[in-house]
């Protein structure tokens, strides 16, 4: 279930209630007359089965509630509440099917921010892997793909593609290359810094690593691997089970390549760098079609599911 806090002017009330009583899955609604003062107007509460959620936000949207008012919209743990079941029978579909756009639309923007925390964290991630790489130690690897916050961006990309929203596209590929660029530069540093205190050597660099060396030697399961982990990704961000991502981290070598090709340039080893180059490319090439891709299937799925039970887009029912 959604909860669902609404400020709407005193004279759009009615307007807004109207909708509420209409749609499908919605309950436990709560108006205060008066009680809004920044900006002044009546709160009005509620509670709305996820699946509803999404028709519900446009609808409240379209009616400018968002410019006039306020919406905010919370995710709730546990609702104990026979109408709260009864309303989550009402609504069609399922929950776990059903995608919050504009939830989604700001967790990306947020999460696609090049911010010095973001830098910091894909920063450390490049560089604990380039410990990894050069010791060719499997753990450090997996610790590093874990830090890395790289899906964000990447989340963000695949959201504005489906959704048409050339800002978010543009700041998501600017977090995206920045935060690689700006990130790798450093690990050039950081290389030389820990080749000058005898940490790094280019006998280090120039060995078999047979436990990292599929970093630099792409092929078409780097492709494939990135592909499937996409999509797991992106249905881990729209279902709201972030636990997944975990999965969808450890999977993809985007870090550990980039990480790679910093050290490489750092010895002029081109080879290996344009090796790891091609990994991070096919990695984060896979990642963007699969998890855009995935959001238009869902998409195009739920309207159908929405035709086939009879719902048009409007929860008002006008």
């Amino acid at each position: 279930m959604l909860h669902l806090r609404l400020i709407v002017p005193a004279d759009r009330t009615d307007e807004v209630l109207h909708l509420l009583e209409r749609t499908l899955g919605t309950t436990h609604l709560v108006v205060m007359a008066g009680a809004a003062r920044d900006p002044a107007g009546d709160l009005v509460l509620c509670d709305v089965a996820r699946e509803a959620g999404d028709e519900l936000i446009s609808a409240l949207r379209r009616l400018g509630i968002d410019k006039s008012g306020s919406i905010t919209v919370e995710n709730m743990d546990l609702t104990l509440s026979a109408h709260a079941d009864k309303a989550e029978e009402d609504a069609p579909g399922e929950g776990a099917d059903a995608v919050l756009w504009e939830e989604l639309t700001e967790a990306t923007h947020e999460e696609s921010t090049f911010s010095v925390t973001y830098v910091a964290f894909l920063t450390v991630a490049v560089m604990l892997a380039a410990c990894g790489v050069m010791l060719d130690n499997a753990i450090l690897i997996v610790g590093a793909m874990a830090v890395g916050p790289e899906f964000g961006p990447l989340a963000g990309i695949s959201t504005a593609l489906v959704q048409r929203a050339p800002r978010l596209a543009l700041r998501s590929l600017y977090a995206l290359i920045g935060g690689f660029a700006l990130a790798m530069a450093l690990t050039v540093g950081f290389a030389w810094l820990m080749d000058a205190l005898g940490l790094f050597t280019r006998s280090m660099i120039e060995a078999d690593r047979p436990n990292t060396a599929f970093i630099w030697n792409p092929d078409a399961m780097s492709f494939v691997v990135a592909f499937l982990a996409g999509i797991a990704g992106t249905l881990s961000l729209t279902s709201a089970k972030s636990g997944a991502l975990i999965g969808v981290a450890i999977s993809v070598t985007t870090v550990p390549a980039a990480s790679n090709a910093a050290v490489a340039f750092s010895y002029s080893d081109y080879h290996q760098m344009t090796g790891s180059a091609t990994q991070l490319l096919a990695n984060l090439g896979g990642i963007v079609v699969a998890g855009t891709l995935t959001l238009l299937v869902q998409k195009a799925l739920w309207k159908a599911h929405l035709r086939r039970t009879g719902l048009v887009a409007n929860p008002s029912g006008e």
